[in-house]
């Protein structure tokens, strides 16, 4: 029998850009709950754009805690696009129950969404993690939080003065040592 602390493993990473769609979470009849997410990743000429649908299972406790923060901007209808990058890619194939190809064969191409390295809602920047894999906290802005109640504003935001002034409203303080935004209650901490 091999030791598993030997065994080595390759890896196959796709990087990208797509829209977040159909956050959901699944219940599967054995095994435990998990969230997913559609990326529909954009490739080909600007003034030709293809998309290529990925069903994901997100993997990872900071992708979690992002797509969940974004789930409500698609919610209210918003475009939510992404940078990501995803593993474990599978094909699968499924019947048609349904509409004009009910019956026939069809592909879904699965896959774990590993990270998202930033968020843009509508076409406004609202997330940005560190660079690297370093699995160091990522920032946020006001609209995405990296740690519960804990926010991250970028003084090139050309919001920042007023969405510094709500959360000050909010009773959020500075934490100049960590440099982010906390709820007066952790503040002290």
């Amino acid at each position: 029998m091999q030791d598993s602390s030997q065994v080595k493993y390759f890896d196959l990473h796709t990087t990208g850009v797509g829209y977040l769609n159909r956050v959901r979470e699944v219940k599967p009849e054995r095994g435990q709950p998990f969230l997913a997410v559609d990326v529909a990743a954009l490739h080909g000429a600007t003034d030709n754009l293809q998309k290529t649908r990925f069903d994901c299972r997100v993997s990872g406790k900071e992708a979690q805690t992002v797509v969940k923060a974004a789930m409500k901007h698609r919610e209210a209808g918003r475009n939510v696009l992404v940078g990501f990058k995803i593993g474990d890619l599978y094909v699968e194939t499924f019947t048609y129950k349904s509409g004009d190809r009910a019956g026939q064969t069809g592909v879904s191409l699965k896959a774990r969404l590993l990270r998202i390295d930033w968020v843009k809602v509508d076409g406004r920047m609202v997330y940005k993690a560190r660079s690297g894999d370093s699995g160091q906290p990522a920032e946020a802005s006001a609209d995405t939080e990296a740690e519960p109640g804990v926010v991250r504003l970028s003084k090139d935001d050309p919001d920042f003065e007023a969405r510094k002034a709500e959360l000050k409203k909010k009773g959020y303080r500075f934490d100049g040592h960590e440099k982010v935004w906390r709820p007066a209650a952790s503040s002290a901490a």
